[in-house]
């Protein structure tokens, strides 16, 4: 198969090529749609006292601020879908580090979970580092300030970026599939939680509980908790799954959050 795929002529690759593409392109979309519409409607069409979540956001979103922000999100949906769809012809040529069936062994089913733990921490030390650098005030404009003209985000700010952003960040984990060996299942599971995380934590709600968050796995997670405050206090909280870098790097700061615990009230002298 791979074999007479390489034979064919030029024309028919890219024929082959631009189906796929849009292809992607239509699964982005679908899927965008879907997972924000979802998230906005159970948390901001629902009556508040039915939301089993903390809200954040002081406002309620407007519709003109949900008309940018999916707009803008359809838009760098074209960037997006390029390396992707560059990477499911290479898979379909067997290029790539993707590779389905049932794993054999003991090695081979521990692999699973070891290879997506590893996409998750490379990707979150590439976002943290890039995120970081577009905040430089000379790379700013160009590159970050089409996200942060949400200063309170919505579900549907989850891939509001500008085209220059979008560059930068499209490419790292089709990347990493050509060359570090993940399972097709692991893969589908690592483009859930991407999609998941990134609409959540613009969500304007936090989702988790208090104990949760605070308890021995939570804290060292990011969430709608330690992301909005990146949307309203800006220059910190730079990380994508996990608040390591942040911590190691001075920029993990959680002064003004909602949902910490009030401070104890000073004891009445009874002397």
């Amino acid at each position: 198969m791979s074999a007479r795929l390489r034979r064919r002529p030029p024309g028919q690759l890219v024929t082959a090529f631009l189906l796929t593409y849009l292809g992607i392109l239509a699964i982005i979309w679908v899927r965008y749609g879907l997972v924000a519409g979802l998230f906005h409607g159970l948390l901001w069409q629902m009556p508040e006292h039915r939301v089993r979540a903390f809200r954040l956001a002081k406002q309620r979103p407007t519709g003109k601020a949900i008309w940018r922000e999916a707009r803008t999100s359809f838009l760098v949906s074209f960037i997006y879908a390029l390396p992707a769809a560059v990477l499911i012809e290479g898979w379909k040529r067997g290029g790539t580090a993707i590779y389905g069936g049932v794993p054999q062994g003991v090695l081979e089913w521990a692999w699973v979970p070891v290879s997506l733990a590893l996409y998750l921490v490379l990707h979150d030390a590439y976002f943290y580092w890039t995120h970081r650098m577009m905040h430089h005030p000379k790379l700013y404009a160009p590159t970050h300030r089409t996200h942060h003209v949400s200063k309170q985000p919505t579900p549907w700010a989850s891939f509001a970026f500008s085209p220059w952003e979008a560059l930068i960040s499209a490419w790292f984990v089709p990347a990493l599939a050509f060359v570090i060996p993940i399972h097709m299942g692991a893969f589908l599971v690592l483009l859930t939680v991407m999609t998941v995380q990134a609409v959540c934590n613009h969500s304007g709600w936090e989702v988790y509980p208090r104990a949760f968050l605070d308890g021995p796995i939570g804290r060292h997670l990011i969430t709608a908790r330690h992301h909005n405050l990146h949307h309203t206090r800006f220059a910190r909280n730079y990380g994508l799954y996990f608040r390591w870098w942040d911590r190691w790097f001075g920029t993990d700061d959680m002064s003004g959050d909602p949902m910490a615990a009030p401070a104890p009230k000073p004891e009445l002298s009874t002397a």
